[in-house]
């Protein structure tokens, strides 16, 4: 399976990102997705993940109430919807997938990554 994720860019603090992961090679419905970041110096951390039935999703605390994770598998693709964005929100984020995955909150849940886009959010 490939994944290719795209979507980033610069905005200013408040601002808004929607992240798309375009899933092919195998059908999305298999597939628990998952977004994780990597901010300069820092390792690769879990951010947000979706059940392959898409009826369970599980974020980290520092963006709750902010980003919201969603999957059309009609489209293949997963989405990540960044709201109120924060200078400490900058990163690359990579999407990632799991075969059956259901509530994958670590990178070695992850068989699956995508290339990554950068997110830089401006203060």
């Amino acid at each position: 399976v490939q994944l290719q994720a795209f979507g980033g860019g610069l905005v200013q603090t408040g601002g808004c990102l929607r992240l798309s992961c375009a899933v092919s090679g195998r059908a999305l419905h298999t597939y628990g997705m998952g977004w994780l970041r990597q901010a300069p110096g820092n390792g690769r951390e879990f951010v947000a993940t979706i059940a392959w039935s898409g009826t369970y999703t599980h974020y980290t605390d520092p963006v709750k109430g902010r980003f919201t994770i969603s999957r059309d598998n009609a489209e293949n693709t997963v989405y990540l919807q960044m709201n109120n964005l924060k200078p400490e929100d900058t990163a690359i984020f990579y999407c990632a997938a799991q075969l059956w995955g259901y509530a994958a909150t670590s990178r070695d849940d992850y068989e699956y990554w995508g290339q990554g886009t950068v997110v830089t959010v401006s203060s």
